[in-house]
């Protein structure tokens, strides 16, 4: 009898002890290793409108048979997360496209000349505004005919896609621990594929600010990473037919 409760009263401080613990220990392991700069990339101006359906269509004779696939799933690993961004956020491909359209929520994924040896990039957003904010009526992310590689374009439309939701480039961060990193190589992947932890948690940074405020666009150009290419538009919006 005594050896019983001596089990219970044993079993109950450990039961104090794993709910309570040491408040030193419960903050290192709960405590977010995502900080801006090393971990994270810092928070930009572009986004999609909160729980937007965005229709993604692919200027198909860009792309070869093998690489839509890449291209594809991309848009898929973000979808997947969109949830937990609380962006609410989700991309499906609507088919094959000879330009780029101007359709409200529409992407098009298109070639186009846009290597920088300087900062490396081989892709690029257009985001376009008819309301003149940071709300994106439509966009279209650019690929250099140069890069080829199915796997670094997967990795490139994933990074393009983190501007199309708030985030800026980070060259400072650990490898790996954003995809908003650096390439460092034409046709070489960097690795990240899909939104990191701490792209989640600067997305869901991102989409909390929206829901105070939206910012109108900057009269200074140079305020916006060069990731992304800021544009108003007065363009009609123009349905595509099926």
């Amino acid at each position: 009898m005594k050896l019983k409760q001596t089990l219970t009263l044993l079993f109950f401080i450990v039961a104090l002890g794993a709910r309570g613990g040491n408040p030193q220990t419960q903050t290192v392991r709960v405590s977010s290793p995502c900080r801006v700069g090393h971990e994270a990339p810092p928070i930009g101006f572009w986004t999609w409108a909160a729980n937007a359906h965005v229709k993604v269509y692919i200027v198909s004779n860009d792309f070869t048979s093998e690489q839509v696939p890449y291209l594809l799933t991309a848009f898929k690993n973000w979808s997947g997360v969109s949830h937990q961004t609380g962006s609410g956020v989700t991309f499906e491909y609507q088919g094959s496209a000879t330009r780029q359209l101007t359709c409200e929520n529409c992407l098009t994924v298109m070639r186009g000349p846009v290597f920088d040896k300087s900062t490396r990039h081989a892709t690029e957003l257009k985001a376009f505004s008819v309301r003149h904010d940071q709300i994106i009526t439509y966009a279209a992310i650019v690929i250099d005919p140069k890069l080829t590689d199915t796997v670094a374009i997967m990795d490139a439309v994933a990074h393009e896609l983190g501007h199309n939701l708030g985030l800026l480039d980070c060259y400072t961060c650990k490898k790996k621990s954003t995809l908003m990193n650096q390439f460092k190589e034409m046709n070489v992947p960097n690795g990240v594929s899909t939104p990191t932890p701490c792209d989640i948690a600067q997305v869901r940074e991102a989409y909390q600010e929206l829901k105070v405020r939206v910012l109108p666009s900057p009269q200074n150009r140079n305020s916006i990473d060069v990731g992304e290419e800021p544009v108003d538009d007065d363009t009609p919006i123009v349905i595509p037919k099926p």
